[in-house]
């Protein structure tokens, strides 16, 4: 069974973008590689237990097992240590990407309080959109009860696109809550 997001792209998304932007080969249209999910966890220095609740959110979120990240050179003013547990990140690629993507644009975004749309500025220059998240509870995954605390992450989406104006069309086209800046 493919997703969703999956045959939405390759039935009407591929065809959109062919016609916008003259491609004339199916494989130069731009499509989504991976998408990264990264906690940054700068407390773990303290208390090394907040990096366990980070990997079974994360887990929760993605459906896939973290890799626990760590510090890679030693910071005296920060008390970091090199090889001290900082964060944990996931790359998801295939379904298990689409799906979640899915699960981004249509449910947890629309969790945000005052929510209208993510950034159109967040490009790196080379067609990668980058989306910072302030709370893990948009995501319906996480059980409020059993958060002891609030965790940030970067969602970093990797696109075949090679201008910044691609990669906005691929996003609007796939579904993505853009705020017209």
């Amino acid at each position: 069974m493919k997703a969703r997001l999956r045959e939405h792209y390759e039935n009407t998304v591929v065809a959109e973008l062919k016609k916008q932007f003259g491609y004339t080969n199916p494989m130069a249209v731009p499509k989504i590689v991976k998408v990264t999910v990264n906690i940054g966890m700068g407390e773990a220095t303290q208390n090394p237990k907040l990096i366990d609740g980070a990997v079974t959110e994360l887990t929760a979120i993605t459906g896939q097992k973290p890799v626990i990240t760590k510090a890679r050179k030693s910071i005296a003013a920060f008390k970091l240590r090199e090889g001290m547990s900082i964060g944990c990140m996931v790359t998801l690629r295939g379904d298990k990407m689409y799906e979640f993507l899915d699960r981004l644009m249509n449910v947890a975004l629309a969790r945000v309080r005052d929510f209208r749309g993510v950034s159109s500025k967040s490009f790196d220059g080379r067609g990668n959109y980058t989306l910072g998240v302030r709370d893990q509870l948009i995501f319906p995954e996480i059980d409020y009860n059993k958060v002891d605390k609030t965790k940030g992450m970067n969602i970093c989406v990797t696109t075949t696109a090679d201008t910044d104006a691609e990669a906005l069309a691929l996003l609007k086209a796939m579904g993505m809550p853009l705020r017209q800046n």
